[in-house]
């Protein structure tokens, strides 16, 4: 395919080449050496991620930094957060109740749960959510800002940077049990983090986790209410219906990888400095993986879905995602059992993104 710089470029679509080019460490992530298939962008126009920004990073440099990172996730803090998740998404569905019907499912669900569990994560002083997470739906386009509003994000973004360093020197100071505070007073005898590095680490965290998971319980849900026997399903067995709407919507449908090498991937060599545009929802779709793949069967199961990507760079947090959605969608939906869109399918607002689709506004009603 031809990139809008001009360069010549690929396309990875099917499930078993895009796994062998996730997984190999001769392509680069690194947005510096990357054509841009989206836009006007060719190597060298993007600066390189800065220290700490592990997701743009490739090996040794993301090694060093993931590896500080995959010890926090660990079962013990998942049930915790489980737990958490539990409290939070029972209040909110109580203000939900308390607000009335109708009601816009993104704002007082979709934006609050996730944002309040990043928060329970890092370890986000109570005091200080809201000053949080209203910078952080600001920086990701949760807030339902218009693209007009780039200043207003990148003044979000420059007070959640300073923020983040904040939190760094406080977790060092007085540590509490979080990951934030478990990387900031990781192993002493292993390589030290300055505290930049650890500030990006912490923002990085907060990018791949807010904006993602607001996006699934949107259109997570709009899929479910398309027809009632999806949410009977969905309540029989969450697990399984999770893992087939992670499949079926691939709610981050691409990523770009750069050769940085000539390489070899099914009978095409794809030289060095060459972009491959790394179709994740169309490998999702791949008919030679699963039977019948544009129909949502929620009891499929979806194993082997690459909703989360593949090797070295898959997602860090997918297992508190799972344990979000596993929780959040039955909590709505046994709460408001009569639960049903406000307005028509046709007149909810999607977000205007190449990267990461979702829903401004979802009106229901339930009464």
């Amino acid at each position: 395919m031809t990139y809008p710089d001009g360069h010549v470029g690929w396309r990875a679509h099917d499930h078993s080449t895009v796994r062998a080019v996730l997984a190999d460490g001769r392509f680069s992530i690194r947005p510096d050496l990357m054509h841009n298939p989206f836009g006007p962008g060719s190597p060298g126009d993007a600066p390189p991620s800065p220290p700490g920004a592990f997701t743009d990073h490739d090996p040794p440099d993301h090694t060093r930094y993931r590896s500080r990172l995959t010890g926090q996730f660990t079962v013990r803090r998942m049930r915790l957060l489980a737990e958490r998740l539990e409290v939070i998404t029972a209040e909110h569905l109580d203000a939900l109740a308390a607000h009335g019907s109708p009601a816009d499912l993104v704002e007082h669900f979709a934006v609050p749960v996730p944002g309040l569990m990043i928060c329970e994560l890092l370890g986000v002083p109570y005091e200080r959510r809201t000053e949080f997470q209203r910078d952080a739906m600001l920086l990701t386009g949760a807030s339902g800002a218009e693209a007009g509003e780039a200043e207003a994000m990148f003044a979000a973004f420059g007070r959640l940077q300073r923020f983040m360093l904040e939190m760094v020197a406080a977790k060092q100071a007085e540590p509490t049990d979080d990951v934030l505070s478990d990387l900031v007073n990781s192993e002493p005898d292993r390589s030290p983090l300055s505290d930049d590095e650890m500030a990006a680490m912490g923002m990085a965290l907060l990018g791949g986790g807010l904006d993602t998971t607001t996006n699934m319980l949107s259109l997570g849900a709009l899929e479910l209410l398309r027809e009632p026997a999806r949410v009977e399903a969905m309540l029989a067995d969450p697990g399984a219906a999770v893992e087939e709407l992670l499949r079926y919507i691939s709610l981050t449908p691409a990523t770009a990888r750069t050769a940085l090498e000539d390489v070899e991937i099914d009978g095409v060599v794809v030289r060095a400095g060459d972009t491959v545009f790394v179709e994740l929802g169309s490998a999702n779709r791949d008919p030679a993986r699963y039977a019948d793949p544009d129909a949502l069967d929620l009891a499929r199961g979806a194993a082997g879905h690459l909703a989360f990507g593949h090797g070295v760079h898959q997602c860090i947090g997918q297992h508190l995602a799972r344990i979000e959605l596993k929780i959040a969608f039955p909590g709505l939906f046994t709460r408001f059992p009569k639960l049903r869109l406000a307005v028509p399918e046709s007149e909810l607002p999607h977000r205007a993104s190449v990267v990461i689709g979702g829903l401004e506004r979802m009106p229901v009603a339930w009464d």
